[in-house]
């Protein structure tokens, strides 16, 4: 399968289009009929990354010996939402393999 590149212009479109609240209901109902292969895959890909190495498990105990409780809730907030961002960074690549993925199954079989 020859490789394909997007324009800013056509990544802006689509995410345009999935805002649209029937569009986004049809991925999430696939997403949630995918969601136990999609999780194996973004955990191996994120233990792969190094991301739940020594670094990781380093923060998790710096924050939970933060004393003061504002700034052990503030830290915490900070690390859930730096890892839920990495996480979705990583959950993007994984849609953008299986788009490729089922594109190229759908050429095969003479897809619509």
């Amino acid at each position: 399968m020859a490789e394909h590149r997007y324009s800013a212009e056509q990544v802006d479109a689509a995410v345009a289009a999935i805002a649209d609240g029937e569009r986004f209901a049809d991925a999430q109902e696939l997403v949630t009929h995918a969601a136990p292969g999609l999780q194996q895959i973004l955990g191996a890909a994120l233990d792969a990354g190094g991301f739940f190495d020594s670094a990781h498990q380093g923060e998790i105990s710096r924050v939970a010996e933060i004393v003061d409780s504002e700034e052990r809730r503030i830290a915490l907030a900070e690390l859930v939402a730096e890892e839920s961002r990495l996480a979705m960074l990583v959950g993007v690549a994984v849609g953008l393999a299986l788009a490729e993925e089922l594109a190229a199954a759908n050429d095969v079989q003479g897809g619509d």
